[in-house]
């Protein structure tokens, strides 16, 4: 985690409680008052809401503080943070619609490095019976907001109705953890009923930092098809054992509540995914020497799957005492249960995955290089300044949203790409908290483009995200080596709002945006000149090219512009090969002509088997032509074998390509 921590609301938690300890006093946040609109801003509580504090002790007022006595209307005789550790076994939903947070911590409960970095310097925040006087009823927990750790200060008073916690609470009654981070997490979104429906996707991403992607089911058709169903297990597993979270959900219009007791609209967290080993003498009778299992918890602590491996149905009889030992097996209505994962792509709609992406140079396992932006869709009435053009759909505007550029540098490189708006919670009281359908396109560009893209022309749409009205947007793809520009939009054009952009390669990527059009005008150009015109090329192939051993040739293309050149990847072993290079030049000397040649890569000296040389003048034709290769001169010098096939676009406006 980075040590740099931004304070929600400028509030500094040791200073607030240095002055509450010296005033004898406990804290009362005046940035979350214990009132009605820290609660509501349309839907009120069915009765009046107390807010009481776990303990108050007398005596603040005064020096006696070792004398101090427990006044009647607190919660609890012997309060505390954690009881017997933390675990998902904790938490339980009250009367608020936050079943997907409830489902959230329950998986944070289960990894221990990430719940503390939520929880900071957890044994000084706890009671202490012993020394009264260091307590100030003043908590605090950190968020991972909008690409930064937020620490947010709370104090202890807590909803309640006839003395009992309305909301998320502990299964321990003298438990406050759960209760408290809902606090902080509700002043973050600015009221309790801000957390009335929402993502367990998005919660995770705010307690760790984590990398969300939503999958269906359903569309997948991984309760059909048994590939399908093992590479997602096989992933799922992957991304459990190296601390990833994971959630579900089913989504209907109808039922509330399967045949097999599954509840609809609500989010179950991912707490165990395992292969389980049957004994040698059950193999013949299974037919089957390992069971993929996934086990669940249900954030109401009860409510529990029916089916088959469930808690007491007969599978369990067939399965060793020190298996079931092992697997942590318990046969309570506690709301956790077991499934086979072919039963849960067949009952559950929704997946939410959580990677914890490894960017540590001193892992074992698989380490990524990030790179992360933040950014704006803005609307201007001037189109080179507008950024908040819309989706590929809007012809006219769609290149006027915000370009970000990075390379590839291996051949291919999986690339995972995480594109995140703005958190709209704390617009809900203004009736905007609703998040916006956001997506993103990637497009293979010119190796050498290092200004913005205006017209698309030669370059190779390659990747298309979901368009979604969801926080967060994902994307895996494999991509061939080149650049690539990457265009996140709203899907409407004209949206303003802030998001972060997250990149992930095995190799440095080197994103960054693309702010300028054209080349800037300095003092330098009014001496050796300024760019008259663009001209855009995209070498598609070459053809017969003449062989120069049994296998044929291992050509490359070299282009040519005034003092610039740029050279494609060798294509192996061919006299017909593919290229697909494409290139910008902004031309200062328009008369010079660009020269296309192809060679033979070879380990003493390369061979030069062809040119064409092009005017790339904004008449010429923009149509793909293939041309004829000739020896080095002019246009007119004598032919040699093969051919090449090019698409060449010229412009004298400089913003046109």
């Amino acid at each position: 985690m980075s040590s740099s921590v931004q304070l929600f609301r400028d509030q500094k938690y040791h200073e607030l409680k240095r002055q509450c300890i010296q005033q004898r006093q406990l804290f009362e946040d005046p940035e979350f008052p214990a009132s009605d609109e820290s609660l509501f801003y349309q839907s009120a509580p069915p009765r009046k809401v107390e807010w009481k504090r776990p303990k108050v002790i007398d005596g603040l007022l005064n020096n006696s503080w070792k004398d101090a006595v427990v006044i009647s209307g607190d919660l609890c005789e012997d309060p505390h943070l954690f009881v017997n550790g933390i675990s998902s076994h904790d938490l339980h939903q009250g009367i608020l619609g936050n079943c997907w947070f409830v489902a959230a911590c329950s998986c944070l409960a289960l990894r221990e490095s990430l719940w503390q970095q939520v929880i900071p310097d957890f044994n000084e925040q706890e009671w202490d019976p012993k020394n009264p006087e260091e307590y100030a009823g003043i908590f605090r927990f950190r968020f991972w907001c909008f690409g930064e750790w937020t620490e947010v200060v709370v104090d202890d008073l807590l909803p309640t109705m006839d003395g009992k916690l309305i909301y998320c609470h502990s299964n321990v009654k003298n438990e406050f953890w759960s209760a408290l981070l809902e606090k902080a997490y509700a002043k973050l979104a600015g009221s309790y009923e801000a957390l009335d429906g929402g993502s367990a996707a998005d919660a995770i991403v705010d307690f760790t930092g984590a990398v969300a992607e939503s999958i269906d089911l359903v569309q997948g058709k991984y309760g059909e098809i048994i590939s399908e169903q093992m590479k997602l297990f096989e992933d799922l597993l992957k991304v459990h054992k190296r601390g990833g979270l994971i959630s579900c959900s089913i989504t209907s219009v109808t039922d509330m509540e399967t045949e097999m007791g599954l509840v609809v609209g609500h989010a179950y967290s991912v707490t165990a995914i395992r292969k389980l080993r049957l004994g040698e003498r059950l193999i013949f009778s299974f037919k089957a020497e390992k069971l993929f299992m996934i086990r669940l918890r249900n954030p109401w602590g009860k409510r529990e799957w029916n089916g088959a491996w469930s808690d007491n149905s007969e599978e369990w009889k067939k399965v060793s005492k020190s298996e079931s030992k092992s697997l942590g097996l318990t046969l309570e209505n506690d709301g956790e249960f077991w499934m086979t994962f072919e039963d849960w792509c067949k009952n559950f709609t929704d997946v939410d995955i959580c990677r914890i992406v490894n960017t540590s140079y001193f892992s074992i396992h698989k380490t990524w290089e990030k790179k992360m932006m933040h950014g704006a869709w803005a609307k201007d009435s001037e189109p080179l300044l507008n950024r908040s053009g819309g989706c590929f759909d809007n012809n006219e505007t769609f290149l006027q949203n915000p370009q970000y550029i990075f390379d590839v540098k291996k051949t291919e490189d999986k690339v995972l790409v995480s594109l995140q708006q703005e958190d709209r919670r704390k617009y809900k009281k203004e009736g905007k908290g609703d998040s916006f359908p956001i997506g993103f396109e990637i497009f293979k560009v010119e190796d050498n483009r290092s200004y913005r893209l205006h017209k698309l022309t030669v370059q190779e749409r390659v990747a298309t995200s979901l368009y979604i009205n969801t926080r967060t947007v994902f994307l895996k793809r494999i991509l061939k080596k080149g650049r690539y520009i990457l265009i996140p939009t709203t899907y409407h054009p004209g949206i303003v709002t802030k998001f972060i952009l997250r990149l992930f390669t095995d190799v440095p990527s080197k994103l960054r945006e693309l702010k300028a059009d054209k080349p800037k005008m300095t003092c330098w150009s009014l001496l050796c000149g300024y760019p008259r015109r663009v001209t855009q090329i995209k070498i598609h192939s070459a053809e017969g090219l003449q062989k120069q051993d049994r296998s044929g040739a291992d050509p490359y293309v070299l282009i040519k512009c005034e003092n610039q050149s740029m050279r494609s990847p060798v294509q192996h072993d061919t006299s017909n090969a593919i290229f697909d290079t494409q290139v910008i030049f902004y031309r200062k000397n328009i008369d010079s002509p660009i020269i296309v040649q192809v060679w033979n890569s070879n380990v003493l000296c390369d061979q030069f088997l062809g040119q064409a040389v092009l005017a790339a003048s904004p008449s010429d034709p923009r149509e793909e032509q293939t041309l004829q290769l000739r020896g080095r001169g002019s246009r007119e010098a004598v032919e040699v074998p093969g051919h090449i096939t090019v698409k060449v676009f010229s412009s004298d406006d400089l913003v046109e390509l």
